[in-house]
């Protein structure tokens, strides 16, 4: 897959009022029985509204290429969808959240759709700190299921881990498996500079590269966070090391606040060199393509756990793109994380109520049947199989990225390496009874890894045997 240029797809026809979002018919609560009512929970406002329309697009192909369904309106996911049975029951989908990264209306919204509108399910959330008040919520509510859907906080399934909460994508520290092995060897990174966002996701993110950089014997020199909000990005960019001072720069700032990040950069010190900055996928999403990548190119950057579906020569890929690609044409990327881990999302829960015993079942009998091992799923380790640890978390194989110019001369992005099998302890690196990643923590470490000198090199779509050097 590429990182595609994300669409910010505001959906027109949303309507909030009081709070509550007003779905179309097809999401109108059913008091039948022999039905299951699932919500959908994501961002509508903020930095990743136009998760809003990608989610749910995510979620409905799910439901139409395993459950029978149909979108009612190929140009707007949002409309919802007509039929589909998982388990012999009917799937409601009851509403969809709408929320803006705060975890106060996260919980607002979950309480909405779980409480009020007495949803079995919820496929969600968007973002870090969403996942984490939830994953708190779901504890204190143990006969509701969640399935996260693409944050990439650690805490839901690490540290707070309530058995009624699954996900089946990696977390921000695994997306970033990788990453720092690759600039130290390619690049000769020895010393780095981390700056980045103040909240739990970038915290996870820049855990990851941490683990890796420093395991392989890379030291972080300064870690310099920033508001979420944005705003004059000089004074934290003169809170770093001079360019003449470190090596590089792992860059996790996110939304359009990268390319301000970036200018105050450049104000400071002038034209970057793309090989002394790396990051994380915000390198080259909301619009870093044209912003940000024009100046990168070279630069290597996490991915967000999912192969280059455009671009792997796999069965699995290539199974997936012509799966996912014939529901919203022109409207959802099928190439970008927040579609496909909200597809996975959805079709591990239809897996889960056909296995359900009796089937359809929710509650218990629903978590005890959802799969620990999802396939079809278009990862390349153990023939394509997803496994979940035993905190419920995906074990996913993963591919930093490189900016590389395209045909047309404009930044594209390629795959840089295969890295199989990332659990989210990096081999014992975290743990549920280590401190979630935050300002500090984790410490730079010389460590090895699982991975480590086990990268493998990839050329054309195809992955070699050959390790990256």
């Amino acid at each position: 897959m590429k990182v595609g240029k994300w669409k910010l797809l505001l959906p027109l026809a949303l309507l909030v009022v009081a709070g509550t979002v007003m779905t179309s018919g097809a999401f109108a609560t059913n008091a039948q029985s022999g039905e299951v009512k699932v919500a959908i929970m994501t961002d509508c406002k903020g930095a990743f509204a136009f998760g809003y329309e990608v989610d749910t697009a995510g979620v409905i192909a799910a439901f139409s290429t395993y459950a029978g369904a149909k979108p009612t309106n190929k140009k707007k996911p949002s409309a919802g969808m007509l039929g589909g049975r998982a388990g012999g029951k009917k799937i409601n989908i009851v509403g969809i959240g709408c929320g803006d990264e705060t975890p106060a209306l996260a919980l607002k919204e979950t309480r909405r759709l779980m409480n009020q509108l007495a949803a079995d399910v919820m496929l969600g959330p968007l973002s870090g700190d969403e996942a984490v008040a939830i994953a708190n919520y779901a504890k204190a509510n143990p006969k509701k299921t969640i399935i996260i859907g693409t944050a990439g906080s650690q805490d839901p399934t690490m540290q707070i881990a309530p058995k009624n909460v699954f996900r089946y994508h990696g977390d921000g520290a695994q997306w970033n498996a990788g990453l720092g092995e690759i600039v130290y060897k390619k690049l000769g990174w020895r010393t780095a500079a981390i700056i980045g966002d103040d909240y739990s996701f970038p915290w996870t993110s820049a855990a990851g590269i941490i683990a890796d950089f420093c395991g392989i014997g890379g030291k972080i020199t300064k870690r310099v966070w920033t508001p979420p909000q944005g705003g004059d990005y000089a004074p934290f960019i003169r809170q770093l090391p001079r360019p003449n001072q470190v090596d590089g720069y792992f860059w996790l700032i996110g939304g359009a606040n990268t390319n301000a990040g970036f200018n105050a950069f450049e104000q400071a010190y002038g034209p970057v060199s793309a090989k002394q900055h790396s990051g994380n996928l915000f390198l080259y999403f909301l619009g870093a393509d044209s912003t940000v990548a024009p100046r990168l190119i070279g630069a290597y950057f996490g991915g967000f756990g999912t192969a280059q579906t455009g671009e792997l020569k796999t069965a699995q890929a290539q199974k997936y793109v012509k799966q996912a690609g014939r529901w919203f044409p022109g409207v959802a990327d099928i190439n970008d994380g927040f579609f496909y881990n909200y597809w996975n999302a959805t079709w591990a829960l239809v897996q889960g109520l056909n296995n359900a015993k009796p089937k359809g079942s929710v509650g218990a009998a629903l978590q005890a049947a959802l799969p620990r091992t999802l396939k079809p799923a278009f990862q390349v380790a153990n023939n394509g199989v997803l496994r979940l640890d035993s905190r419920r978390q995906a074990i996913q194989d993963q591919y930093p990225l490189q900016i590389v110019r395209g045909a047309d001369g404009k930044p594209t992005n390629t795959i840089a390496g295969y890295v199989a099998n990332v659990d989210q302890t990096f081999g014992g690196y975290f743990g549920p009874n280590k401190p979630a990643p935050g300002r500090n923590f984790p410490p730079c470490v010389k460590k090895k890894l699982p991975w480590q000198g086990k990268i493998k090199v990839v050329k054309n779509g195809v992955i070699t045997n050959q390790n990256i050097k």
